[in-house]
């Protein structure tokens, strides 16, 4: 099972849920726990390969890498702990996997937050991903990881965000990444899919307004979806929650708290 770690609220009965990225770690939300253990339950989970979650006997699995199967990885989790209905944060990638966790057993989800949220694939992010599968097997995936960083987060402000992915990344190995990449072939799909069905599950998109690989793709479909709302931070990337910690952490949990 995978590496999970929670922190127990002594009265709140609300549970926040976090997801990171690809090639990141629970400890992209370093930022958020002062102020989330403070209102709620907490549980961070290592996605499978990554962080603690790479250490584990299970972490290598033979099996085809789909978005359900790692959705499942997070699910069975939750069974384990018998988490009630919680609260869905998602970073990045990890905004796919929430939203395929509320796809799968919606009842478990309350609401969602999406930071820096991956909807559609643009031209240029089409580029990345096809150039990342026609060299994954000959180039060092970490030569391919920093490109990646550096296109999605090249500007100053964003150094801090795109330092501690690549140092996450560095846990991987090049075989788990290649699992990983695998995955790409199915993100259009899905977020067409995702884009057509509107789960009606309350939804609060954080973005930044230099995300431009990934923002106006969410502005789209936040004017099909009403149960969505979208903030958009100024001067900021595609890691708000690094960047711009103190807004975006004033904004969820307001969000959360108008959901109860």
């Amino acid at each position: 099972m995978l590496y999970y770690k929670k922190f127990v609220h002594p009265q709140s009965s609300e549970w926040v849920v976090f997801i990171h990225g690809a090639g990141g770690s629970s400890a992209v939300w370093y930022k958020q726990l002062k102020d989330f253990k403070k209102e709620f339950n907490l549980l961070l989970i290592d996605l499978r390969g990554h962080g603690k979650s790479a250490d584990l006997p299970q972490a290598v699995w033979n099996d085809e890498y789909t978005f359900e199967a790692v959705t499942g990885d997070i699910i069975e989790v939750l069974d384990y702990l018998n988490t009630p209905p919680a609260h869905f944060m998602g970073v990045s990638l990890g905004t796919i996997l929430a939203r395929q966790l509320a796809e799968l057993e919606p009842q478990r989800v309350k609401s969602l937050i999406m930071a820096g949220a991956i909807t559609r694939l643009n031209a240029q992010s089409r580029i990345l991903v096809f150039l990342g599968n026609a060299f994954k097997r000959v180039i060092p995936y970490m030569w391919l990881y920093r490109l990646f960083a550096f296109i999605i987060m090249p500007r100053k402000q964003h150094e801090e965000s795109r330092n501690l992915f690549v140092r996450e990344a560095q846990k991987l190995c090049q075989k788990e990444f290649i699992r990983w990449f695998k995955l790409t072939s199915d993100i259009n799909p899905l977020l067409k899919f995702f884009k057509e069905k509107d789960l009606g599950i309350p939804t609060l998109y954080v973005m930044g307004d230099q995300d431009v690989m990934f923002l106006e793709p969410v502005k789209n479909l936040v004017k099909e979806h009403k149960n969505s709302i979208l903030k958009v931070l100024e001067s900021c990337g595609h890691v708000v929650n690094v960047e711009k910690p103190d807004q975006f952490n004033h904004l969820s949990v307001a969000f959360i708290k108008n959901q109860q």
